[in-house]
């Protein structure tokens, strides 16, 4: 078993500082790791450079990228890459696309999760698709975020629409965030229908509001780990009842995704969205050493 990092891109033979503390939570709980360079997959376009100092695997091993987000065609060529050393990604190209683009996973949460609609985006789409696609929601608010993202911590310019009808604000808020996203912007534009979740304050630095939201990783259908999705809400007595889309968890075509859940202010829950835990950042109440300790335990640790 192999867990692959990024690379320090200033200093190729450590970790990015971003992931040192989950390095050592690895090391800590005897697991095995290597780097990757990640600019030379994404901005040099070179998976075999990217994956040099990897080491081959013989017998072939198990791995567990934990980096940066991935388009899926970038995440398809790192996965061929490492197959090439003998390291077989837990997750496919397939199962990576299918829990990383909301539309992909929204068949099997549509049940339990705010309504939604999407279009795929480029500069020919006009506001008149815009407001055809958003007429199902009348004046009822939505947000705004691509296949991946929001700019949730630019709350009123980039993502909270008060009326769906109202189309001067949905032009101003859809071309704030196209700007913003720039060529980050992941294929497309998808409205959610807004919830009224259960309120723990607002952030710190962005002002944004905060709800009561909880992370959970599951892995093989189980879950590996839940916390807390912001640290305002690290002190609730409040334990997310997970077993309660158990069903749903597994429908899922992932091994190793996440599950965000929310708690309406009538104490009924919902999806937020899916994701691939292998590029979902670990919420600031979760300890690496307990996460990384548990994915040992059940997945092995490696050399």
């Amino acid at each position: 078993m192999r867990y692959i990092f990024c690379a320090d891109p200033l200093t190729p033979a450590a970790p990015d500082p971003a992931f040192a503390a989950e390095v050592a939570a690895v090391e800590r709980a005897g697991g095995s790791y290597d780097l990757i360079h990640f600019e030379r997959l994404v901005d040099d376009h070179s998976p075999l450079a990217a994956t040099r100092r990897v080491r081959a695997a013989d017998p072939p091993e198990l791995a567990i990228y934990r980096g940066w987000m991935l388009r899926p065609e970038q995440y398809a060529q790192l996965y061929a890459a490492l197959q090439n050393k003998g390291l077989r990604l837990i997750n496919s190209p397939a199962a990576y696309r299918h829990c990383h683009y909301l539309p992909d996973s929204y068949p099997i949460i549509a049940e339990v999760t705010p309504r939604s609609v999407w279009l795929p985006y480029d500069a020919s789409v006009t506001i008149d698709q815009v407001m055809a696609l958003l007429a199902p929601f009348g004046d009822r608010p939505v947000i705004l975020k691509d296949y991946v993202k929001s700019r949730k911590h630019e709350w009123h310019e980039a993502c909270y629409i008060p009326s769906a009808s109202d189309r001067r604000a949905v032009e101003r808020v859809v071309r704030r965030f196209v700007g913003l996203q720039g060529t980050d912007l992941n294929e497309g534009l998808v409205f959610r229908e807004y919830r009224s979740f259960e309120p723990i304050g607002s952030h710190r630095q962005s002002g944004m509001p905060l709800t009561l939201e909880f992370r959970c990783f599951v892995l093989d259908g189980s879950v590996l780990a839940t916390s807390a999705y912001w640290e305002e809400g690290a002190d609730s007595a409040i334990t997310p009842p997970a077993a309660l889309f158990a069903p749903l968890l597994a429908q899922v075509q992932s091994r190793f995704f996440t599950l965000d859940i929310a708690r309406q202010m009538d104490g009924t829950w919902l999806v937020v969205e899916l994701g691939d835990a292998q590029v979902a950042g670990l919420p600031e109440p979760l300890d690496p050493t307990l996460f990384y300790a548990r994915l040992v335990e059940r997945l092995g640790g490696g050399d």
